[in-house]
């Protein structure tokens, strides 16, 4: 039996939007993060096909949007608040970063359902607002520039719980032609091939070829090769010589005397 998935406790709940486009921006972000309940308060406008035409493949998250009259209706059912604000209140508030409250808010969906509360447009959450909420996220910003719009607010505080959640931190893709790791010994026939091609290129002179080498072991090793990337840094190696080889063969005159 699969676990339940913390982000279908999570609601967002806007208060008065002002624009369609910032609804529609919202439900963007909540496409991306795995959130699916929306709850607005008293909306300017709201047209669904509208925000479909916006925001595609949204249907799920629009249909099953919720209207309310009052900020109490809203949050009736709900447990824990998280309200947004782009600046410290003269009252005493619980701040807190959208990173710091994250894993708190999948800790709460265990007990109760959360509401991410996000203000209208033009003037943010009031106090009185703010009062209902246990905690409030602050975005770190430029100071001359400290107000995000609706969808940035709300993109940054779910990419933080979407993170917090066990097993949503996926690994980075890899190239399709990435293969295993090197063995040791995979490694060492690169490292060789490599010293070997830049001894017959005179590289080392009045270097310690020991101490050129220490340092492409660090370096390429620091690299993470896989086995493709390795073998092709061999093949640069043994290159090297098969190239003077010819070029001796050939009778090539510009061939380095002692590097046939």
């Amino acid at each position: 039996m699969m676990s339940p998935d913390p982000l279908d406790q999570v609601s967002v709940v806007l208060d008065h939007p002002k624009d369609l486009v910032n609804i529609a921006g919202i439900v963007r972000v909540m496409m991306n993060f795995g959130l699916r309940d929306l709850r607005l308060i008293e909306p300017d406008e709201f047209d669904p096909w509208r925000i479909g035409g916006i925001a595609h493949r949204s249907g799920p998250i629009v249909e099953a949007a919720t209207l309310h009259p009052t900020l109490d209706s809203a949050l009736a059912d709900t447990a824990f608040i998280v309200g947004t604000t782009a600046r410290p209140r003269t009252a005493g508030r619980n701040y807190t970063r959208p990173r710091q409250v994250a894993p708190i808010v999948i800790e709460r969906t265990a007990t109760g359902r959360v509401a991410l509360l996000f203000g209208r447009e033009d003037r943010g959450l009031t106090n009185t607002m703010l009062d209902r909420c246990h905690a409030v996220a602050i975005i770190p910003t430029d100071p001359d520039w400290p107000s995000l719009n609706l969808a940035q607010a709300c993109l940054v505080l779910a990419y933080e719980i979407f993170l917090a959640r066990e097993g949503a931190e996926r690994p980075l893709p890899r190239g399709r032609r990435a293969t295993r790791p090197p063995s040791q010994d995979e490694l060492e026939q690169t490292f060789g091939a490599l010293r070997g091609g830049l001894g017959r290129i005179d590289f080392y002179k009045a270097r310690k070829p020991s101490a050129v080498m220490r340092t492409l072991r660090t370096l390429i090793t620091r690299a993470e090769p896989d086995l493709r990337e390795s073998r092709l840094l061999a093949a640069i190696g043994y290159e090297i010589g098969h190239y003077l080889d010819r070029r001796s063969l050939a009778g090539d005159p510009e061939t380095p005397e002692g590097e046939a």
